[in-house]
């Protein structure tokens, strides 16, 4: 599991695409989700748009 990111380092983080609104942005990064953020539980493709990722297991 990743360490979690700093409030400073969170461009292209779904929880402050979310605050901005930029829902078509986010719809593009959740398509085919492979991690899970473990502060908000919310799903992305990758662990760079997550603050604190960790694998979703099938």
């Amino acid at each position: 599991m990743s360490e979690a990111c700093s409030k400073e380092d969170h461009t292209g983080h779904l929880c402050v695409l979310v605050s901005e609104r930029k829902f078509e942005a986010i719809r593009e990064l959740v398509k085919k989700p492979t991690s899970i953020c473990f502060n908000c539980g919310r799903a992305a493709d990758s662990e760079k748009n997550l603050c604190n990722p960790m694998p979703l297991e099938d």
